[in-house]
C-alpha cells in the first residue's frame, strides 16, 4: 500500500519550470553561458532583462565583435559565485528563461554591461521607468565615450 501511495505521489508531481515563480533573492551562480545569460542553482537559466550582448554561442551564428569581452565581463562580475536576482513585470521570455536584474552588492550587472559598451539597452521590455532611465543614461554615456560596441563606426 505504501509503495502505491509513493508512486501516485511522484506521478502527480511536475518538475520545476518557468511557469512556476522564482523568488527575488540570492542565488549561487553555476555557470555563465554568455554575456547576458547564466545558470543559477538549481539549474535555472537566467536572461538579463533589458539588455542584449553580442552573440558568442548562438548556433549557426558567428561570434560577434565584443561578444567574448561581454562574456568575460559577466564572468568577472560574478566571480564571487553569488548574485541577487530581482524580477520585473516580464518574468519569463519566449524560451522559458527567467528575466532578471542581477546584482552583486550595490552594482547591477545589466546596467554595468550597458555602461561599459558591452550591451545594448532593449527598450521593448515592460519594466519600471527608473530602470529605463538608468539604462538609457548608461547607454548614452557609453556611446559618447565610444566604448565597446559603440567604438565601431556603424554602431553610432
Amino acid at each position: 500500500m505504501g509503495l502505491l501511495l509513493a508512486v501516485r505521489y511522484w506521478a502527480g508531481r511536475t518538475a520545476p519550470d518557468a511557469a512556476q515563480p522564482l523568488a527575488d533573492g540570492e542565488y549561487r551562480v553555476v555557470r555563465v553561458i554568455d554575456g547576458d545569460t547564466l545558470i543559477v542553482a538549481p539549474d535555472t537559466t537566467i536572461r538579463l532583462i533589458g539588455v542584449n550582448t553580442p552573440e558568442t554561442v548562438k548556433p549557426e551564428h558567428p561570434v560577434e565583435p565584443w561578444g567574448p569581452e561581454a562574456t568575460s565581463f559577466t564572468r568577472q562580475f560574478l566571480t564571487g559565485g553569488l548574485a541577487r536576482l530581482a524580477f520585473d513585470r516580464e518574468r519569463v521570455d519566449r524560451f522559458g528563461r527567467f528575466l532578471a536584474y542581477v546584482w552583486v552588492d550595490d552594482r547591477m550587472l545589466n546596467e554595468e554591461l550597458v555602461r561599459n559598451g558591452l550591451a545594448r539597452f532593449e527598450p521593448q521590455f515592460q519594466y519600471a521607468e527608473p530602470i529605463k532611465t538608468r539604462f538609457r543614461a548608461a547607454q548614452k554615456a557609453a556611446q559618447a565615450a565610444g566604448l565597446g560596441i559603440w567604438s565601431q563606426p556603424d554602431e553610432h
